[in-house]
């Protein structure tokens, strides 16, 4: 589908070029046993009597955690890890979602109903913290107030490096795929983390663009900031959080003739909804069909 947006103008940026150090600092944790001293008390029996007593009822738990865990599903190694929300934007924000989604799929095994990524905007200013697609009533337009189009999805920590390679994939010699279709500061290259450039996860975004043939260059991204081929601003999501899009946007086509990806796809975003998911009440476009921005 073919999005309508105005026309667009925009003005030079001043932005800063930051440098990350390549090598990471690795931590180490030392694990201390507790040793347990079973003679403590033994309460008048002799110590082979407790001993014996130890060993076998040592013997029955570890049978039945063993029996009780083979009951049990597998968990994924990260369950127990904490999740922390990043956004990524690169051009139309359609594409994007999908390669995030698949990401999703098969590097955390999630499924449909698992799936975090969503289209939203972020980057700019929310004055009354809404923000909207293009629309006729000119209703808090994210181009206006300095957004781009990105996509957010929660992720453990353990896993970002392999999601920023993913993310340096959708460039080739340093260009967006849409690079000269969409274009303008709505459609510009940003990453959102929490803490911004003073994330420890900045410097493995850096890395993974290293290993990716090292085709971009980082930058700090201030808001509203402007679309510079082969640059990605590094945001703070806690100073620029993400604000997710209308529903018609979620799970849509990408933005090539022919790149149309399955219904059962498409129509995520509407079992999302129906499950409870709230998408915001924006207008619904330019023209109020929503479809395609329409």
């Amino acid at each position: 589908m073919m999005k309508f947006l105005p026309l667009l103008t925009f003005l030079s940026h001043t932005f800063f070029v930051v440098s990350f150090p390549i090598h990471a600092t690795r931590k180490i944790q030392t694990v201390r046993s507790a040793s347990v001293d079973i003679n403590a008390s033994n309460d008048g029996h002799d110590e082979s009597t407790a001993d014996r007593r130890s060993f076998l009822s040592s013997a029955v738990a570890a049978a039945a955690a063993i029996l009780t865990g083979s009951m049990q599903e597998p968990q994924p190694a990260h369950a127990e890890e904490g999740l922390i929300d990043v956004y990524f934007g690169c051009g139309c924000f359609w594409h994007v979602q999908h390669e995030l989604v698949e990401a999703e799929r098969s590097m955390l095994g999630r499924s449909d109903e698992q799936l975090t990524s969503r289209a939203g905007y972020a980057g700019g200013k929310a004055p009354d913290g809404k923000v909207c697609y293009h629309n006729a009533l000119n209703v808090a337009d994210y181009g206006k107030l300095g957004h781009a189009e990105v996509v957010k999805l929660q992720i453990p920590p353990s896993k970002f490096a392999d999601f920023a390679l993913e993310y340096a994939k959708l460039f080739k010699d340093g260009l967006r795929p849409d690079q000269y279709g969409d274009r303008g500061p709505e459609y510009r290259n940003l990453v959102g983390l929490p803490g911004g450039t003073k994330s420890e996860l900045a410097q493995q975004l850096v890395k993974a663009s290293v290993a990716n043939g090292d085709q971009l260059d980082f930058a700090v991204g201030k808001g509203d900031d402007a679309d510079k081929p082969k640059v990605v601003f590094i945001m703070d999501s806690d100073v620029f959080p993400f604000h997710v899009a209308e529903q018609y946007h979620q799970f849509h086509d990408g933005f090539n003739f022919g790149e149309d990806y399955p219904p059962k796809y498409n129509g995520l975003g509407g079992k999302f909804a129906k499950a409870g998911e709230d998408f915001g009440s924006c207008p619904n476009g330019m023209l109020g069909v929503g479809i395609g921005g329409i």
